[in-house]
């Protein structure tokens, strides 16, 4: 059976939020999603840009479907119609995810399934939601927030993230990764929507440490210090860790640890490899750690990962 995705589109929708979940849900037949585009009935949908989208489905496709995303809309404090609260609780009841991007939060917020969960939104709307909804975990800094089969996201291009994210999850990273590749975009981006704001002094040209983050790629075996990598971009360890932050939103070690773990999963999805090798080349050091590891951030171990996505 395929894997019905909804993308629900309301008034006043974004654009590029509703092009993304189209794009990845329904160019790739052998992943098996099946993509309706939907409103709450069919016909003209509003944009937030002037034109409008012409929907074949109305809610009937929401309850349908195993994932419903609600890509963003403006304003984000629009009145929900009051018949998509309870379809959303209706796929979510019925053991279904529900998603969103951008504004899309304020929608799941209305259905009451947001309290007491983490959630994120665009950063400029952030304070809204938390305001709005305070029984919402707003996590304004975050890309993305999985809380299971809750999800959401910040805005446009996080929403990329999310969405290869799903497909990471259904079918492991090899195929986020072809996903992405197709639609060039990163497979995983480390940090926040901090590294994304106004910055009061603009970076000057030749000093991204993004040289060195792809040379680090190429060495994740290798034992990677801040020091070491310092020395690779020609500063001080000091100057590095402060840089890297604000290029990234995140600290060398978490980036490390995120790009090990991605390798860790590529190297268990396509080879057969011993987990202790896959340890050794990934840089996660013994089995244990990467026992540990995967337990941690995944939910599993290597070998049910394995199990699950592995390719022969």
């Amino acid at each position: 059976m395929p894997h019905r995705v909804a993308v629900l589109l309301l008034d006043g929708v974004l654009p590029l939020d509703a092009g993304i979940p189209a794009q990845v849900f329904s160019r790739y037949p052998r992943l098996g999603y099946a993509l309706s585009m939907c409103g709450v009935r069919p016909g003209e949908v509003a944009s937030a840009s002037g034109f409008s989208f012409l929907v074949p489905a109305g809610l009937e496709a929401v309850r349908d479907a195993d994932t419903v995303i609600v890509p963003g809309y403006a304003p984000a404090d629009a009145p929900v119609p009051a018949q998509v609260p309870a379809a959303l609780r209706a796929v979510h009841e019925a053991g279904g995810r529900v998603v969103s991007i951008c504004t899309g939060a304020f929608a799941l917020a209305a259905t009451g399934l947001l309290d007491g969960r983490r959630a994120t939104t665009h950063w400029a709307h952030a304070q809204a939601l938390a305001e709005a909804h305070p029984a919402v975990r707003v996590e304004p800094d975050a890309l993305y927030v999985d809380e299971g089969r809750v999800l959401t996201s910040a805005g446009v291009s996080a929403g990329i993230d999310l969405c290869l994210h799903l497909v990471r999850r259904d079918h492991g990273a090899g195929a986020a990764n072809d996903v992405a590749r197709s639609i060039v975009a990163a497979p995983h981006r480390e940090g926040g929507q901090r590294q994304y704001l106004s910055a009061p002094v603009a970076r000057a040209p030749g000093t991204s440490l993004e040289a060195t983050r792809q040379w680090a790629l190429q060495r994740l075996a290798e034992e990677l210090t801040v020091e070491a990598l310092a020395r690779h971009a020609c500063v001080s360890p000091r100057t590095f860790a402060r840089r890297f932050g604000a290029e990234t939103g995140s600290t060398p070690r978490q980036w490390l640890l995120g790009a090990r773990l991605a390798w860790a999963r590529e190297l268990l999805e396509s080879t057969a490899l011993s987990v202790e090798e896959v340890a050794g080349r990934s840089g996660l050091g013994s089995a244990a750690n990467l026992r540990a590891r995967f337990r941690q951030e995944l939910g599993t171990t290597p070998s049910g990962y394995r199990r699950g996505f592995g390719r022969g």
